[in-house]
């Protein structure tokens, strides 16, 4: 063999490690991105139970609160501006402003659906309620699994931006538009407190 030869072999040899790297990061990539939309979808499954279950909740306490009128439109309000937001970001959770605006709604409703809570416990009578206390304890345990879900989708978030962004897979990821995802956190400090209601 003459040494062109062996160069040719070698040029050949290193284009075909460098193409089967190429289709590993890429494959990478692309897992990662699917499974942080799979961790999305749980979130998503847990979102829709919980925002069906708002309104039983809402129906049940008219009854009792009838000069809470406010509280009760605002919680459906929020309700009704986070299920949009969901679906904007089921549509694409790798939309950074979709995953934004679901979290400003979600932490709106929280907020709504505290003032409702602190407001059920102040009425005996609402609080006493086999219905309202059921709806109570199913919202809850979606509340946490939730969080559960959300814990989940933040890991696989995490391991799918550290991909993209390191050497030398974020060629890859530059070259095929893998784009960043969004974490699924609180924005504003106010949100992270319990809210404050008052009767007086």
């Amino acid at each position: 063999m003459n040494t062109l030869t062996v160069v040719a072999l070698v040029l050949v040899v290193l284009v075909v490690l460098g193409l089967f790297w190429l289709i590993g990061a890429y494959n990478r990539l692309v897992t990662l991105r699917n499974r942080f939309k799979n961790a999305w979808a749980q979130i998503d499954v847990q979102l829709k139970r919980r925002y069906d279950l708002i309104p039983n909740l809402v129906e049940t306490a008219k009854g009792y609160l009838q000069h809470e009128r406010g509280t009760l439109e605002a919680v459906i309000a929020a309700r009704n501006a986070a299920v949009q937001a969901s679906g904007r970001v089921g549509a694409n959770p790798a939309d950074p402003e979709a995953m934004k605006a679901l979290i400003a709604a979600e932490g709106t409703l929280a907020g709504t659906l505290g003032r409702l809570f602190a407001l059920a416990e102040a009425y005996p009578d609402l609080k006493a309620n086999q219905t309202m206390a059921q709806l109570m304890e199913e919202l809850t345990s979606t509340e946490n699994k939730i969080a559960f879900a959300r814990q989940a989708y933040n890991d696989a978030v995490m391991v799918y931006n550290t991909q993209r962004e390191s050497f030398p897979s974020n060629l890859v990821a530059g070259m095929f538009n893998f784009g960043p995802a969004e974490l699924f956190q609180i924005q504003k400090p106010e949100e992270r407190e319990a809210p404050k209601v008052s009767f007086g």
